[in-house]
């Protein structure tokens, strides 16, 4: 890993000031736990030649509105998340999903805004010899290689699957992100801030060089409303979703679903919505038909590659067991 500067500002003002207006390997990027960000530059994927540190931002609140709704500073811990009993209470999806994420140390470490942020887990992505497409070279290796993480919707010209946990029950739950730049504040929807490999191959947010997310706004979830995340990965921890599963329910008084949301993960290039699924349980009885019926609507536009199919029978899997959880 090659030199480089850290920079501790005392304001947002001053954070934002040191970074640089366009994309550059080199440039300045922001620091929150370090612990992608780290890694990244380990792997010579990118060398910036300063590090902004959030640390003395007082990014790290969680604080709660008078409706139910609550926003989340960009660098609470992702420990603090999987601790906090009133979140669990509220949006017990959220809670789950920090809880799945690496180890007691990592998680002590990672932050919200970071776990929005990573950059993508695909093996070639990551390998520091290896010019994949979204490192400049002319194809994605994982199209025609070992694609087995490699996303099932979405992909083109680039085919990894987006690794953020907590941004898909985000999605799921409605949040909104709060964007800080040179032109002041913006408020970005979860389903807005990612971007396909088609839209751009830079990046995988809607966030520039010279912004910094800073917290994220949950609304308070519909009366009866049950949420849950589900992840299925190859080892117990410290690892990535091979799919994953966040759902919503809103149950009238005989138990039929009014309303619901579907996205999933690590199965896309950004957190998935699928519509087709949540419209597949709206107005039906929770039970095993529903579920199922749900599980299919889910991955009907699924395109594997070669060595990925499996995670169509996973995510159908996964949809079932998460709303069953919820009955």
């Amino acid at each position: 890993m090659k030199d480089f500067d850290l920079k501790l500002p005392e304001n947002l003002d001053a954070a934002i000031g040191e970074l640089p207006a366009e994309y550059t390997r080199e440039g300045a990027q922001v620091l929150a736990g370090g612990q992608d960000i780290v890694t990244v530059m380990k792997d010579d994927i990118e060398q910036p030649a300063a590090l902004v540190s959030l640390q003395r931002l007082g990014l790290d609140g969680i604080q709660w509105d008078g409706d139910g709704g609550v926003t989340l500073g960009a660098t609470v811990t992702v420990q603090t998340l999987a601790d906090d009993a009133d979140l669990e209470r509220a949006f017990p999806a959220l809670r789950e999903a920090a809880r799945s994420i690496g180890s007691p140390q990592i998680r002590s470490q990672a932050t919200l805004g970071g776990n929005l942020n990573q950059r993508p887990r695909c093996p070639y992505y990551r390998h520091p010899s290896v010019s994949c497409f979204k490192k400049g070279g002319s194809v994605c290796l994982a199209e025609f290689g070992f694609n087995k993480y490699a996303a099932i919707f979405g992909g083109g010209p680039s085919y990894f699957s987006h690794p953020s946990d907590l941004a898909t029950v985000l999605l799921m739950l409605g949040a909104t992100a709060s964007v800080s730049g040179p032109d002041g504040e913006r408020q970005v929807p979860l389903a807005e801030l990612y971007v396909l490999p088609e839209e751009s191959l830079e990046t995988e947010t809607v966030l520039r060089p010279d912004e910094i997310l800073t917290s994220v706004t949950i609304p308070a979830p519909p009366a009866e409303t049950r949420s849950s995340y589900l992840k299925f990965k190859e080892r117990a921890s410290y690892d990535f979703a091979l799919a994953a599963v966040a759902v919503s329910v809103v149950l009238d008084g005989s138990g039929v679903v009014t309303d619901a949301r579907v996205v999933l993960g690590g199965v896309a290039p950004k957190p998935w919505e699928v519509p087709a699924a949540a419209r597949a349980l709206t107005g039906k009885s929770m039970g095993p038909e529903a579920w199922t019926a749900a599980g299919a609507a889910a991955v009907a536009d699924a395109d594997p590659l070669e060595h990925n199919g499996y995670k169509v029978h996973l995510v159908k899997g996964l949809v079932f067991r998460a709303l069953e959880s919820l009955a």
